[in-house]
């Protein structure tokens, strides 16, 4: 994904710090992480559900990109957990 510039929200850096997540962390996923899932409709800008390694450990971000100037908006970020998610942590499990 094109990014220009990475802007945290304050809810990103707190769920970060929470979960032990650093910046370079979220943009190493935001640079070679896999899109997983897309949310075309979220406003003010389409996002993006991404999965990169991270220190061995599996990352989820969720970030809009505004692709007029190649903006992107980390929401926030996590370590899935495996009784959430399928392995390799593409699919989420059924509830």
């Amino acid at each position: 994904m094109k990014c220009d510039s990475i802007i945290f929200s304050g809810h990103a850096i707190t769920r970060m710090f929470d979960r032990g997540l650093s910046k370079a962390d979220v943009i190493s996923t935001i640079h070679s992480g896999e899109i997983i899932f897309d949310y075309p409709d979220d406003e003010p800008y389409p996002s993006k559900l991404l999965l990169g390694m991270a220190r061995n450990i599996p990352v989820h971000v969720v970030v809009a990109h505004d692709k007029k100037d190649y903006a992107c908006y980390v929401i926030t970020a996590y370590i899935p957990s495996s009784k959430l998610w399928h392995i390799g942590f593409k699919t989420r499990k059924q509830q």
